[in-house]
């Protein structure tokens, strides 16, 4: 990367031990940034942070998202370590159910809410009360195109989706002006988490596209970094979409 829009800032990436959360983390600390990742398990954390350039550049706090001491924790150690706060990425996201909506069980389907949408409130709350209420910043939040509209199969992930692509919106309106609030809505991306989505056959799933492939990590960590730059200084409340040109209902 030959551009430093991160020079001097400081991530908080959610979810990020691999996958998107990961490729958001390498794109952020190319551009100058030092991050704090999180993650629930301890070992690819740990790997993850020293490929990203060990604590000098990156730390890293395991535990669940849903979980408000491992957040505190999480905070405590990026402002120790860095002493800042600019960027907050909520990526945390899991999604344990395939059917129809209605056979979804009422525990599954809090433990979604819980993970895909209270986490992110969560740790907006605390980044807020921590650094973002006093000195600004920007927030982007992960979605997905299954929150803009039918997704069979998957429909109380998205669901949460839409619902964390409302409070973009509503956080935008709040935290306004000092600190933007964005999201991206991906389809699907080649990912662990995805892959049942793609596995089975990966060059027909790709036909669905205009471009003709599937999402990288790398294609969803560029727009992250975008949202999250001073690119976007008048951009809040915002949910930029890639999906390659998707055609047909997700």
């Amino acid at each position: 990367m030959t551009q430093q829009r991160f020079a001097g800032q400081v991530a908080l990436i959610t979810g990020a031990s691999r996958g998107i959360g990961l490729a958001v983390a390498r794109r952020l600390v190319a551009e100058g940034a030092r991050v704090c990742i999180t993650a629930r398990k301890p070992e690819p954390l740990a790997a993850a942070a020293a490929e990203l350039g060990g604590p000098e550049v990156a730390v890293w706090a395991a535990g669940g998202g849903d979980d408000a001491e491992h957040r505190e924790a999480a905070m405590q150690a990026t402002l120790e370590a860095f002493g800042r706060l600019d960027v907050l990425v909520n990526n945390t996201g899991i999604n344990p159910a395939f059917g129809p909506l209605l056979e979804i069980a009422d525990s599954t389907a809090r433990k979604i809410f819980e993970l895909n949408v209270l986490s992110a409130l969560g740790w907006t709350r605390l980044a807020h009360q921590a650094w973002l209420g006093e000195h600004g910043g920007a927030i982007v939040n992960v979605a997905s195109v299954a929150g803009l509209g039918v997704s069979p199969g998957i429909a109380f992930y998205g669901m949460t989706k839409a619902a964390l692509i409302n409070m973009t919106q509503q956080l935008a309106v709040e935290l306004a002006p000092d600190i933007r609030v964005n999201a991206v809505a991906p389809a699907v991306v080649k990912t662990r988490f995805a892959e049942a989505l793609y596995a089975a056959d990966q060059a027909g799933a790709a036909e669905r596209y205009l471009l003709k492939r599937l999402g990288e990590p790398a294609d969803v960590a560029a727009a992250v970094a975008y949202l999250a730059s001073d690119d976007a200084g008048w951009t809040t409340g915002q949910t930029l979409v890639l999906d390659g040109g998707l055609v047909n209902t997700f």
